[in-house]
Parts: C-alpha cells; structure tokens; sequence
C-alpha cells in the first residue's frame, strides 16, 4: 500500500467528561508520533488518577492508520476499548491516543451502557479538539554560500508550499533543509538559480511531515457498537 501524502491528527491535546448513572467517564485524547509515546500518554494518566477503577485506551498511529491498540482494562471484553478505537477511526484520525479514566458509581451499566458511555467520552473529547492536517512534502537540501544564506532562507519561507525545517552554518557555506509541495520543487529551484546567480545546488534529501491547516476528519462521530442491547 502506497504511503499517503496526508493525514489529520490533534493539534493538541484534549478532555471530555460525562456522568452515567453516578459513574463518571473522563477522557484524554493526545497526539502522539509512536506506541512508546502512546504507552507513556497511557501511564501518565493512570498515575495521575489511581484512585479510578478503569482506564480504558485505544490508539491509532501511522500515516495509514496500521497501527491499532486497544485494551479494556477490565471491563467486560469488547465494551470499552473497542468502541473507543471505532470512534478514533471512524473520525479518521490517526497518531492520537484516547485514555477513558471511570470511576464506579455503584450502578452496572450492562455491555450496551458501556459500549455508549466510553465511545461517547471519546467523541466529546474530540468534539472540542483542535485538529491539523499533515502533508507529506519532498525534502530538499540547498547548499549556497554565506553571503546568499540569510536572504534565501527569508525569501523561501515567504513561499508557498514551502517550509525551511533546518538551517546549517557551516564552514564552507549555508545549508538549508526545505521541505516543499510537489508543485513548489520547482519555485524552491529557481529562487535559489535566481538569489545565488548559479553558485548554488539543490539536491533530493528526506521527505518530511508538516502541518499544513486546521481540518476536520471526514467520517461518523459516534462508535459503530453503541446500538447493541444492553445487558442486565
């Protein structure tokens, strides 16, 4: 399967609360680039709240979405953590965890109860997340002398499509890691023939990940479970 060349995920963290039947649901959703920052998202919250009874989790992470977790620590299997990661799916996200912390309040919510009540907390938390559109852009690596290196790095970052994630200053000359839109490969090549007079290069170097604007996942907002009957 070919990589994509965008994916949405958080911009930045997020919490939502609901009560059912005195049972109170407290979710966190967070970005997150790896399973290690997952897995620390997961433990950062436990210890945080070990007072609760539960804390239930799904992640999704990769470019694709590939990689997917859940646990119901607890629960009655497939009655948190699965309806959780429907929700994170199903709102297209990816690279985001959600931790659903419950303490008990003395009433049995059956599997249909649960199933609602943990894909709800996650689709609050998400309902007032800021979101951001990641793109894939080609990396390039230009190289100019001294003198040209303020003054390209200032007219690329006024281009579109353009980003300048690094600057190196090194003996020889400037070094500027760019990444840009396929569309602007070419407007990075000219602005450096142009501002260098032909002393500089441009060659390939690492594709990178960058935001690109705040946009909304396409997809339903509530957890494909939450129709089961519940139990007694």
């Amino acid at each position: 399967m070919p990589t994509p060349n965008h994916y949405v995920t958080l911009a930045a963290p997020a919490r939502s609360e609901v009560e059912v039947r005195r049972s109170r649901f407290v979710c966190d959703v967070r970005p997150v680039s790896s399973e290690a920052e997952a897995r620390a998202a997961v433990e950062q919250v436990r210890s945080s709240s070990r007072d609760a009874r539960h804390h239930c989790t799904a992640f999704v992470l990769g470019p694709e979405g590939a990689t997917t977790r859940s646990n119901d620590d607890g629960e009655p299997s497939g009655t948190a953590g699965a309806p959780m990661l429907d929700v994170l799916r199903g709102r297209g996200l990816t690279d985001v965890v959600a931790v659903v912390t419950r303490w008990f309040g003395g009433t049995l919510l059956g599997t249909g109860g649960l199933i609602r009540a943990y894909g709800d907390a996650v689709s609050l938390a998400l309902d007032d997340a800021s979101l951001v559109r990641m793109e894939l852009r080609e990396g390039l690596v230009v190289e100019v002398d001294h003198a040209v290196g303020p003054r390209l790095e200032h007219a690329l970052r006024g281009r579109a499509g353009v980003e300048v994630m690094a600057v190196d200053y090194l003996s020889r000359g400037v070094r500027l890691h760019v990444a840009a839109a396929p569309g602007a490969v070419g407007d990075v090549e000219r602005t450096v023939a142009v501002l260098a007079s032909g002393t500089g290069s441009v060659t390939a170097g690492d594709p990178s990940w960058v935001p690109s604007d705040i946009d909304a996942p396409e997809g339903p907002d509530g957890p494909r479970g939450a129709g089961l009957d519940e139990a007694t």
